[in-house]
């Protein structure tokens, strides 16, 4: 796909299992160019990504760049 929306993609998956998940989405991402929008509590899945938005009720309270896919 070309756009991938994931909401918690790794919500209540054991750590080792949503390792697996998130590799595979950033795999996807490296292969085919697979821009992802994810939305996480998991601020170790957020570094990973390029650009980070941090809500708080609704509205942006930061937004800074992350390490990338490769983090």
């Amino acid at each position: 796909p070309k756009i991938l929306l994931a909401d918690e993609p790794t919500g209540n998956l054991d750590g080792e299992t949503g390792k697996i998940i998130v590799d595979l989405l950033f795999d996807l991402h490296e292969r085919v160019g697979t821009t992802m929008l994810l939305i996480s509590h998991d601020q170790t899945l957020a570094t990973r990504c390029d650009r980070v938005v941090t809500l708080a009720d609704g509205r942006i309270v930061d937004e800074h760049l992350g390490e990338g896919p490769s983090g």
